[in-house]
């Protein structure tokens, strides 16, 4: 039996080391490489050709999501766990619709990683079950717009209708009206709320 080969792409070199040394002494799988940015997933991907890849989610440049369709244009049958520290279920379903086919929180790394690394290279898909259940509470959800998420980031920066609607050239009416969509389709109180939800779901970056 040829050992699990797996690509690491995380831009904390701790995080690295600590999957090194989670997969160091397992028998059936290697650690053929570590990679800090997409970019860098992209290229070693192509040099090594692993059979799991464990995906960062968020990283300066290219982020973990744009990496893998990047990889999986060119080798459509690439395996990719997620790791990331966001629970959201907004970014959970990008990565799945992506192609990854396991979807780890940071912290379940030492208890979940080896099993999760076998199950994908068996062909299986792996998502904790809290992250389960967050996609199933809002599977019937209305999902926000490209232009209502950049209209909520700007107010995440502070900045009245009038400043968003002069940033986007349209009309305080306009943005008044995203404004009344968000609110309702975030289940939202005000927009303070809205936006710590929509962090909370991965909508927009904390």
């Amino acid at each position: 039996m040829n050992p699990i080969k797996v690509l690491a792409v995380d831009d904390h070199q701790l995080l690295r080391e600590g999957i090194a040394s989670v997969l160091e002494g397992e028998p059936d799988m290697v650690l053929v490489a570590e990679a800090s940015s997409g970019m860098d997933a992209i290229e070693q991907y192509r040099v090594h050709r692993p059979d799991v890849t464990l995906m960062d989610l968020q990283m300066p440049g290219m982020n973990g999501i744009e990496a893998i369709l990047a990889i999986r244009s060119e080798y459509p049958a690439s395996r990719f766990i997620i790791l990331t520290t966001y629970q959201g279920d907004v970014q959970a379903l990008r990565a799945l619709k992506a192609g990854a086919s396991g979807y780890l929180l940071k912290s379940m790394l030492r208890k979940d990683l080896l099993d999760t690394i076998r199950a994908v290279h068996g062909g299986r898909r792996y998502i904790p079950p809290e992250i389960a259940a967050d996609l199933a509470d809002h599977v019937t959800d209305d999902a926000l717009t490209e232009r209502e998420i950049e209209v909520l980031k700007s107010v995440a920066r502070g900045n009245s209708n009038k400043i968003i609607a002069d940033g986007l050239n349209v009309s305080e009416a306009t943005i008044k009206g995203h404004m009344k969509n968000i609110l309702s389709k975030l289940d939202a109180s005000d927009r303070t709320h809205a936006v710590i939800i929509a962090m909370k779901r991965g909508y927009i970056d904390g």
